[in-house]
């Protein structure tokens, strides 16, 4: 029997499998993959922060950004630009393969080729049903680690809740041989309630995508005609890839022998939807407290709950403020849209927020409390008619509210 079975071999589970190796145990990991280096559902956009805490190989950077330009849904343009690089775009399937093989290297094994159909607790272990290459296969430990991603059904069947709230994605790799920086489209014909992205990658391709609520390969192909009319892409150069995102956290990451960690937790940012930064900082925090489980030999739901206080701790006020100002944002009109831009410019709001030292790619919690202490766009969005609800929580921010 294991210590630690880890399901999901992404940037959570990795990490997670590499630190408890470390300390000593014995981990598996069961990746439904095949093979690491199938495509990804993921941009690949790290902050700074990010590369630096977890030791990102810089050969996985495929460039540095030190900003983004926003386009308004008219056009009007908005740059976002410091001197220093703010993120790192890096190569996504080969993270993957760089964080399991650190893990492998300290001592996890990897079962490529494994589909995980039940997990069942008992008193003693943990026995994990599973299908590897299409021969039944039954896993024990001592406990569970879920670093599926995004799996709605899995998680659920767990019995500790659901996702309260998801959205869709849609990207595809395209040839764009002049792209040189970040660009994220606004509006309600581009990507309803969310928004579109270019993001360059190796010399001469990109990445374009977008979230939205509904039919997002629709809106992805209006996407792609859009930029290929204005020069800006000549073709696409691989398959369309669809994924779903959490925007609220599970109601329970924890119970008898099992965490959540990761997309699966809801572990992502709800205003951008990423997911890789916050997943490793919960999967340090996931380590620490089985570390202490384990050791203990207290693997009870009580013992895990001091997992979720702590991950909660770091993260809960920002997923909770990002959700919020994600909610504002669906919203708007594409004129209130124009208006907000506007406002932004003309009051000095965005220059004021370039200069603040203490704003971070990662850490989108702060811009929002920053943005609603400005008197001239809280009366902005108060003229906008929107639900009384939503606006107490709005105008509660620049009071430190949630």
């Amino acid at each position: 029997m294991h210590d630690v079975v880890v399901v999901g071999g992404g940037p959570a589970g990795s990490h997670v499998a590499a630190r408890l190796v470390r300390l000593g145990y014995d981990v598996v990991v069961l990746e439904r993959k095949r093979y690491l280096s199938e495509p990804v559902c993921c941009t690949g956009i790290i902050g700074r922060e990010c590369t630096t805490a977890f030791a990102i190989d810089e050969d996985l950077i495929f460039r540095w950004a030190n900003g983004a330009r926003l386009f308004s849904p008219s056009g009007e343009v908005i740059r976002l630009w410091r001197p220093e690089p703010q993120a790192a775009i890096v190569d996504r399937v080969n993270l993957n393969i760089s964080l399991a093989s650190r893990a492998q290297g300290r001592g996890a094994r990897y079962l490529m080729g494994t589909r995980v159909m039940a997990v069942n607790v008992q008193d003693n272990r943990v026995v994990i049903e599973a299908s590897r290459n299409g021969e039944p296969s039954n896993i024990e430990a001592r406990v569970a680690v879920i670093a599926t991603g995004f799996s709605l059904g899995f998680v659920e069947g767990l019995g500790l809740g659901r996702i309260g709230d998801s959205v869709l994605g849609a990207q595809v790799e395209v040839v764009a041989p002049n792209v040189d920086d970040v660009e994220v489209y606004c509006g309600q014909e581009v990507a309803p309630g969310f928004f579109a992205w270019l993001v360059p990658t190796s010399p001469g391709c990109a990445l374009v995508g977008l979230l939205s609520r509904r039919s997002p390969g629709t809106y992805l192909g209006k996407l792609l005609s859009s930029l290929e009319a204005q020069g800006k892409i000549s073709s696409t150069s691989s398959e369309r890839l669809h994924w779903g995102i959490p925007l609220k956290p599970l109601p329970k990451t924890y119970g008898q022998r099992l965490l959540i960690v990761g997309t699966a937790a809801g572990q992502v940012k709800p205003t951008t939807g990423g997911g890789i930064y916050y997943g490793l900082l919960c999967a340090d925090i996931a380590a620490d407290h089985l570390d202490r489980a384990l050791a203990a030999d207290d693997l009870s739901a009580r013992s895990l709950a001091r997992y979720e206080r702590e991950w909660k701790k770091k993260l809960g006020r920002e997923l909770r403020l990002g959700y919020w100002a994600r909610k504002l944002y669906e919203h708007l009109s594409d004129g209130q849209i124009e208006k907000i831009f506007d406002i932004m410019q003309s009051s000095g709001i965005i220059e004021d927020l370039l200069k603040a030292d203490d704003l971070s790619f990662d850490w989108h919690g702060g811009v929002v409390s920053r943005v609603f202490n400005y008197k001239v766009f809280l009366r902005t969005i108060a003229a906008m008619n929107l639900p009384t609800s939503l606006m107490k929580r709005l105008t509660g921010w620049g009071r430190g509210g949630v």
